[in-house]
């Protein structure tokens, strides 16, 4: 840096972490995200991104983001404004290009739409590229049309899936284990849910309680909390429930 940009020295600071700098600072998960057709928000929201030979498709999902304070109205509005953010910088991040249509969660209220719309507008501001932004319809769908400034970033994540062998595909066990743990965190940190108990397929179990710095153990110095894991032999390879105290299962 010295002999190449001198100016930009102080700016540089050495890692000394313990913890993988790359797994620290949350790279190999936002490479993993900006394949992959599904993106996974940190409080639980998600987006599916499907591409088609005319348009591209954007679905935002609530997962298991509820706050029972606010009326179904206030939590769709938070979801989206929270949505809208991430939406915007997928489409920078993919340079995704053409007609793009975008499924927010529907709201009833006008003023509400319009404030989705105005924020959406702000975090399209940032994109560089040529872009449209009709304002929501009454059913939630916001449509861009942009024009892309680079190859399309489109890196086939998808394997075979285990339990129909071979006519249909499910995520990548990777994107489940990211999903697995944005669900946790949501479930503790926002919801306040105790005495939680991961119930998964054998093999992601093993993964998850495997060697004595085992990811569930890495669970338990971040939340403070022991989460229990179960064993479920009945599971496909890619599904998984949380359960609470009562061994009910979590809706998402």
């Amino acid at each position: 840096i010295s002999t190449i940009a001198p100016d930009k020295i102080d700016i540089v600071k050495k890692y000394r972490g313990k913890t993988p700098i790359f797994e620290y600072f949350g790279v190999e998960k936002q490479m993993r995200n900006s394949f992959g057709k599904t993106v996974t928000i940190k409080s639980g929201v998600y987006l599916i991104i499907e591409h088609t030979e005319a348009l591209h498709v954007i679905d935002v999902n609530s997962g298991h983001r509820v706050n029972k304070d606010n009326s179904q109205e206030e939590n769709a509005l938070e979801v989206n404004l929270e949505a809208a953010a991430e939406v915007a910088r997928q489409l920078r991040l993919r340079d995704m290009g053409g007609i793009i249509v975008v499924d927010f969660i529907d709201m009833s209220n006008a003023k509400n739409r319009k404030i989705l719309y105005t924020k959406f507008k702000e975090e399209m501001a940032r994109d560089s590229a040529k872009h449209t932004i009709l304002p929501p319809s009454r059913f939630g769908l916001i449509q861009i049309t942009r024009q892309r400034v680079r190859p399309e970033m489109s890196v086939p994540v998808l394997e075979q899936c285990p339990v129909c062998h071979g006519s249909g595909e499910v995520k990548s066990s990777f994107i489940v284990l990211d999903d697995i743990e944005n669900n946790l965190n949501y479930l503790i940190q926002d919801q306040n849910e105790k005495n939680l108990t991961l119930a998964t397929h054998p093999f992601i179990a093993a993964y998850l309680t495997d060697g004595p710095k085992s990811i569930r153990l890495k669970w338990f110095f971040k939340y403070k909390k022991w989460i229990s894991i179960k064993a479920m032999k009945n599971f496909h390879l890619l599904e998984y429930e949380f359960l609470n105290k009562n061994n009910e299962v979590i809706k998402n």
